[in-house]
């Protein structure tokens, strides 16, 4: 299933749909981010711990592949950029995922079987500083989280990329 697009016109729009989603996630949740570097996964992902109640900031975790923001439910940010496919397997998925909600930066990355019950997010490039986010899911909680993510009000008067 895939919700339509919403368009951020600023850093602040897409914290926004990111805070908008998060009273929707639960622990074991499961939400990629996909898209060139710079595109807004890392900002999104802001909006969700602030959305979260999580206090502190949140940065790229490139290098520490995981870090982890405490808030109503703990979230668990993973940037797999370095990785090659397949190495994911050797980060614990299962205890992660036991312990908080997980929003993947280069999600395509994950096992096939982690991406299927996920919220899909992909972020694109438009004109000027617009971004397109477009929203996919296949089964279980991602259809579920497809509804919460159908239900956040679009930026009004964004120009089409």
């Amino acid at each position: 299933m895939t919700a339509p697009a919403r368009l951020s016109r600023s850093e602040e729009d897409t914290r926004r749909f990111g805070e908008a989603l998060a009273p929707a996630l639960g622990t074991g949740d499961v939400v990629t981010l996909s898209g060139p570097l710079g595109a807004g996964k890392t900002c999104f992902a802001n909006g969700l711990a602030r959305g979260l109640g999580c206090k502190a900031r949140v940065r790229s975790p490139s290098f520490s592949l995981v870090n982890e923001y405490h808030g109503r439910i703990l979230l668990l940010h993973l940037d797999l950029y370095r990785l090659e496919r397949g190495e994911a397997n050797a980060l614990g998925l299962e205890d992660y995922a036991e312990r908080g909600a997980l929003v993947v930066e280069w999600g395509e990355k994950l096992p096939a079987a982690w991406r299927a019950d996920a919220l899909r997010l992909a972020f694109e490039f438009g004109p000027d500083t617009v971004r397109r986010i477009t929203a996919e899911a296949a089964t279980g909680r991602g259809l579920e989280l497809i509804e919460a993510w159908s239900g956040i009000a679009a930026t009004e008067d964004a120009p089409q990329p």
